[in-house]
């Protein structure tokens, strides 16, 4: 769901080149990343903003609960990334003359399962999650300013005033390599932001576990499953990540690693953040950290980062409806009729895509209930539902029973899961 997912290294000691690229650069070329280059983008891929919405997760499980939700997330999510490997794997074997050989999509699968409604329903899956995750981006953004320069303008007016502007003019930047570097201050000041945090959190440890809850109840696991859930998000960058390897046979346990490794921060990172300040914590943790000027700093640079990545964030969303754009017949015909329309109607398209998302955070006043709402919906149904359902449509007649129970278990769980994300907003509206 962050814009640094879709930016990794495709091999050697080459650039940060974007997946959405890198993937078209792998069907005409093998993958050349090392072990330990995949390992840093899987890491890149998976871990975003959502991670400094973990502490008030924690907050309303408890610490312990939190943790176990972590951990559950983690090893599910890990479960069915695995599941799309196996998929691919198995279309491999079965398609050895096919020109997509070894390199699969996830709105691949999503056809070769069940046609045309099958890419359709996946590509529109991801679309409206990568919508949720430039939402959060804004929100995040726009109330971490308004924390630094509270006398200014509201968190809105910020998003209004200020990105709003800069993400249309950056709209007009069709080249995603460019903005490359951005991705990388971004994840610089990511691990400075936790850092800081880390370092006032322990400042703050006197007497760490008293008055706070290990276990808030049972229906407080659901929000906290949620926020991991987010904070885990990277399915659709599985196969392209599994793609861009030298050495394929190698990418499951890679996968293994960056995920135990990404669970134990999270779990620490939860736990110190709510250790620390309790029922104060907040649904974006830096917004805890006091206005010195090292916190300021970092703010102010985490956010500009993310401002430089929105563009990487919104790119699949742009490709989506500039193609349907230019499928339509109005559009040609005015294309071949008018000099400089088709210029003019992308770009147009790209700044009111940018403005209905402006638009929709400015309107949510919750990061933390958003980003449990996108997990428990959207997110549930691209990490669990859907692998669920291509692996029992494609590898299913050779699988164990089971296999075939544990993946119909995912189905249901994950089903089950985005209904109660849904009732639960509706309810509480």
């Amino acid at each position: 769901m962050d814009g640094r997912k879709a930016a990794a290294v495709e091999e050697g000691a080459a650039p940060a080149t974007p997946l959405l690229q890198a993937w078209e650069e792998g069907r005409r070329r093998g993958g050349g990343a090392t072990s330990v280059q995949t390992l840093g983008n899987v890491v890149v891929s998976i871990v975003g903003t959502g991670v400094l919405g973990l502490p008030y997760a924690f907050r309303t499980a408890g610490w312990v609960a939190g943790s176990l939700g972590v951990a559950a997330a983690g090893c599910a999510t890990l479960y069915c990334m695995l599941l799309l490997v196996d998929c691919r794997d198995k279309l491999e074997d079965e398609e050895q003359d096919e020109i997509y050989h070894g390199h699969y999509t996830y709105g691949d699968l999503g056809e070769k399962c069940f046609g045309t409604i099958g890419r359709c329903l996946t590509e529109i899956l991801i679309l409206i999650s990568q919508a949720g995750g430039a939402v959060a981006y804004l929100i995040f953004i726009g109330q971490n300013l308004h924390s630094v320069f509270s006398q200014l303008m509201s968190p809105a007016a910020f998003i209004f005033a200020i990105l709003l502007p800069v993400q249309i003019a950056l709209s007009f930047i069709r080249s995603l390599s460019s903005l490359s570097p951005f991705s990388i201050f971004a994840d610089v000041c990511n691990v400075l932001a936790m850092a800081i945090v880390i370092k006032e959190d322990l400042q703050l440890f006197d007497h760490p576990f008293a008055n706070r809850n290990a276990f808030n109840g049972l229906w407080a696991i659901p929000f906290t499953f949620g926020v991991a859930v987010f904070g885990f998000d990277g399915f659709s960058m599985t196969l392209a990540l599994e793609s861009s390897m030298a050495e394929r046979k190698n990418f499951r346990w890679v996968l293994s690693q960056a995920v135990a490794g990404i669970i134990v921060v999270y779990a620490s990172f939860g736990v110190c953040g709510y250790l620390a300040y309790g029922e104060t914590t907040k649904d974006i943790i830096t917004l805890n950290l006091p206005n010195n000027w090292s916190t300021s700093a970092v703010k102010v640079g985490l956010c500009i980062a993310l401002a430089f990545t929105f563009p990487v964030m919104m790119h699949p969303i742009h490709e989506i409806v500039e193609v349907r754009f230019e499928s339509s017949g109005f559009f040609k015909k005015l294309s071949h009729n008018v000099r400089g329309a088709e210029w003019l109607g992308l770009h147009s398209s790209r700044m009111a895509m940018v403005a209905i998302v402006s638009v929709v955070a400015s309107f949510i006043p919750a990061f933390g209930s958003f980003i449990s709402f996108v997990g428990s919906t959207i997110c549930a149904m691209l990490s669990f539902v859907l692998p669920a359902l291509f692996h029992l449509s494609i590898v299913g007649s050779s699988m164990s029973l089971w296999r075939r129970l544990l993946d119909y278990g995912f189905l249901l769980f994950g089903i089950a899961f985005a209904s109660y994300g849904v009732v639960t907003v509706i309810l509480s509206h």
